[in-house]
């Protein structure tokens, strides 16, 4: 069994087409988890929800997606997320709406733990310290946790009582121990490590192993997308630098 791994897909559907077709042409895969933020910041909410929905699909909620259903306030976002989850929400037929506001904060499929942000915080908290993977590891009642938020890649291992991070590096596959892990795929929508390449992680049950690959895609293409729904500069300029 091959699970394709993505977060923060952010309303991008040229970004999370080219994932797809990319983890097709590495050997497919045959179910999707979604670590949640599916909507928000990009131009094709209704799309993005369409396409993960054509799969067997496992997901959890993000704070954008509940966000967009009226679950969260904006109050929280800084302005031009505020108003991309404002416009997000008016774009979102009854069935979107059911859909988003339904997923869990978590979800566990076999050994693996899904959760947006962190077990501590699942909406809001950003897991990039020693201090927050503890936090997750103290909660954690399956051998491995899947995380986005951040829209970072990486890898914490537990050792111990002593987080380790591990760089997750592309296109290398790590095989899968008994120690307990935290995982983050990286952001397929909006990456934030410096490369704005989509980012995400395939699970090979039969291997015991997992991996993370990059992709290129048209970024123009779905920033004009962002200008003609008028969405804000800042979120359309980021793409090209992914910040």
């Amino acid at each position: 069994m091959r699970t394709l791994i993505l977060g923060d897909i952010h309303s991008n559907l040229i970004a999370l087409q080219a994932v797809v077709a990319d983890a097709e042409e590495r050997g497919g895969f045959d179910q999707v988890w979604c670590l949640g933020d599916t909507v928000g910041y990009g131009p094709d909410p209704r799309p993005c929800l369409g396409l993960l929905r054509g799969y067997p699909l496992l997901a959890v909620a993000g704070n954008h997606d509940q966000a967009a259903t009226g679950q969260l306030g904006v109050e929280e976002f800084n302005g031009p997320a505020a108003r991309a989850a404002l416009w997000t929400a008016q774009q979102l037929s009854a069935e979107d709406r059911d859909f988003l506001s339904g997923l869990p904060l978590t979800a566990t499929s076999g050994d693996f733990t899904l959760v947006h942000g962190s077990l501590r915080e699942p909406l809001w908290e950003y897991l990039l310290s020693e201090g927050s993977a503890l936090a997750t590891f103290q909660l954690l009642s399956t051998r491995f946790c899947l995380v986005s938020h951040s829209h970072i890649p990486f890898i914490y291992q537990e050792n111990q009582g002593d987080p380790n991070f591990v760089d997750f590096t592309e296109d290398q596959q790590f095989a899968l121990s008994d120690e307990r892990w935290i995982i983050n795929p990286g952001s397929v929508g909006q990456p934030r490590d410096r490369d704005p390449r989509p980012s995400y992680a395939v699970y090979d049950s039969d291997q015991g192993a997992i991996s993370r690959h990059r992709v290129s895609y048209d970024i123009g293409e779905t920033q004009e997308r962002m200008r003609q729904a008028q969405l804000p500069k800042p979120l359309i300029d980021r793409l090209n630098y992914g910040v």
